[in-house]
């Protein structure tokens, strides 16, 4: 094998991606519409549209390996962006031969009264929830009929180094170095789980080179569930900013959904804050005999932005 993996997207998975196979050696091209320079040694760049099929299969060409590390950087981008870049990916996977490693997450589920494993339908209700389980269903319908070799890593609520504004838990960074409130979407203190980006692409390339991995989704490694309010204290102690003060977005406030887009998406979403949502990775543990990374580090590079 060549070991060459294409890598979609420039987000936090994607570089942690591109910097976990660059270190062992690997040949490694980051994709995406601007051509973002990862920094990191050893990696090619490529500025293109992952959503046009003839393109992208150019680029994948004599690849052993597609990641799909592409999301948008807004809720309300969903809809339009995932449905033709998912059948781009998919489709240029077909054609190259190149395993297709999906970065999925917890939205297929729905709404949830247990700790989520890999044996759950598919069942979401909301527009976000059932756009991602319909990618997973193509993706597997393909990969049953013999038309590509896929495998789906799902992961919490990222937290790690990189995160940036879209993560539940670094989207406070500033307000937490500068002593103020953190207003946080549901409950406070209700158990959630938090996944390493680190640990999504570790996943990614066991699962995408273990061919009895294929064909079915797994959970990535994440340490044990916290509430907002502790992990919220951890990053800040970790970071050495002031004890932080904690709050939940009043009710009213995400209301005004029905006139706001973004608090319309991120109101359809809070069900995840309001009850205990706790992934169980056990399956994932035992499998490839991957932990995830400690929490106390987790916390440091959380801090660290």
């Amino acid at each position: 094998m060549s070991d060459r993996h294409i890598v979609v997207g420039a987000g936090a998975v994607g570089r942690q991606l591109a910097s976990h196979l660059a270190e062992r050696g690997s040949w490694v091209t980051v994709v995406s519409r601007s051509g973002t320079d990862t920094g990191i040694a050893g990696v090619e760049h490529v500025a293109l549209d992952a959503a046009d099929a003839d393109q992208l299969t150019e680029v994948v060409k004599g690849a052993d390996v597609l990641h799909n590390c592409a999301n948008a950087r807004r809720y309300t981008e969903w809809v339009k962006m995932w449905p033709p870049l998912a059948t781009s990916l998919l489709v240029t996977a077909e054609r190259t031969g190149a395993t297709y490693a999906i970065t999925g997450n917890l939205y297929p589920y729905g709404p949830v009264n247990e700790p989520m494993t890999e044996l759950l339908p598919d069942l979401s209700r909301d527009r976000k929830g059932r756009l991602r389980a319909a990618m997973w269903a193509d993706a597997l319908a393909a990969h049953r009929e013999g038309r590509v070799r896929v495998v789906e890593v799902r992961g919490a609520d990222y937290i790690g180094s990189g995160v940036g504004a879209n993560g539940h838990v670094t989207r406070h960074l500033a307000t937490l170095r500068a002593g103020k409130r953190a207003w946080v979407v549901g409950s406070a203190d209700q158990p959630h789980s938090f996944t390493d980006v680190a640990d999504v692409a570790r996943l990614l390339v066991a699962a995408a080179e273990d061919e009895a991995a294929h064909g079915r989704v797994w959970h990535v490694p994440s340490n044990a569930p916290r509430t907002q309010r502790q992990v919220i204290a951890d990053v800040a102690c970790a970071g050495g900013f002031p004890e932080p003060k904690v709050s939940a977005v009043p009710g009213a406030v995400l209301a005004l959904g029905s006139v706001v887009p973004f608090l319309r998406e991120v109101r359809e979403m809070s069900y995840q804050w309001t009850r205990p949502y706790v992934l169980d990775d056990t399956a994932s543990r035992e499998h490839f005999g991957i932990d995830p990374t400690p929490w106390d580090e987790v916390c440091r590079r959380t801090a660290a932005g």
